[in-house]
């Protein structure tokens, strides 16, 4: 083999990988990252950080080659999508699903050395992931179950930090769950016109003309529940503050998703990674000031 043809392969593997666009591994690391900070008080363990941020980037890599790979007859047929790489012959199935499952082993040999509680949470976390791309047809709100699979990280967080998988931990999941499917809404927004034709289900579809009040009452419950979260762990000023500027950008989002424009619904979408920056901020500070 050359070297032409292994750069050019390496290349088509990594669009698959999305690795171009990280930006679905921030909106999974965020949230995965509150978690470690809020099992630990604040002290997380640096090993348990560089496993759960390369497992969330292999994660989601493998995520998006078998979404790829459901989608091989499907992305032809939407602009946003008609230049992926199954899209213009670029890639075999075979081939995706060697390297979904080769990012798959990555992952769990990655988790190896964690307690037995993190290992089991693994199971449905990867089930979820690798069923999530099917959803699509049958589904109304596959968003939800983007939702959960999105969260798992946060009670494996849990797991590996204290053993245990506490409420605290479910009612974070939740807000994440809440989170995912405000942000993914408006992500499919973009999509809307041709997903409608195509016939695949999405919740900007099932929620049909009150798709941008779905979006934000989902942002409001998740600002709702993080502040809840805050209370319980009697976090400080930075916290709430943190919240407070989440609200805005969320603001934003509306100004931006209000019209169903497709590109400023993208634009809503991809300034999600705003508020979960700044959300965990306010974690690391509010714990700092202890």
């Amino acid at each position: 083999m050359s070297m032409d043809f292994i750069k050019e392969r390496l290349t088509v593997y990594g669009q698959l990988m999305r690795i171009d666009k990280p930006i679905g591994t921030l909106l999974l690391l965020w949230p995965t990252l509150w978690a470690l900070w809020i099992a630990s008080a604040g002290q997380p363990d640096w090993q348990l950080l560089l496993i759960f941020s390369l497992g969330t980037f292999l994660m989601r890599s493998a995520g998006c080659v078998i979404n790829d790979f459901a989608d091989r007859h499907i992305d032809m047929h939407v602009a946003r999508t008609k230049q992926r790489p199954f899209a213009r012959g670029a890639v075999s199935g075979k081939e995706a699903l060697l390297l979904a499952a080769a990012l798959a082993v990555l992952s769990l040999l990655l988790i190896l050395p964690l307690n037995r509680l993190t290992l089991l949470l693994s199971l449905p976390a990867v089930f979820l992931a690798a069923s999530y791309p099917f959803t699509k047809r049958f589904f109304p709100l596959p968003q939800a179950y983007l939702g959960l699979a999105f969260g798992f990280g946060i009670p494996m967080a849990f797991a590996a930090v204290t053993g245990d998988v506490p409420l605290l931990a479910w009612l974070l999941f939740l807000a994440k769950a809440l989170w995912t499917i405000g942000y993914d809404t408006a992500y499919a927004m973009t999509d809307k016109p041709d997903d409608l034709k195509i016939g695949i289900r999405t919740s900007a579809i099932t929620f049909g003309d009150h798709d941008v009040r779905a979006v934000m009452l989902c942002h409001a419950a998740f600002i709702a529940l993080m502040t809840g979260i805050g209370h319980s762990l009697d976090l400080g000023w930075p916290y709430y503050l943190s919240l407070l500027l989440s609200v805005l950008l969320i603001g934003r989002q509306y100004l931006d998703i209000r019209h169903r424009d497709r590109a400023l619904c993208f634009k809503a979408f991809l300034d999600n990674n705003r508020v979960g920056a700044v959300i965990f901020a306010g974690l690391v500070l509010a714990y700092a000031l202890r």
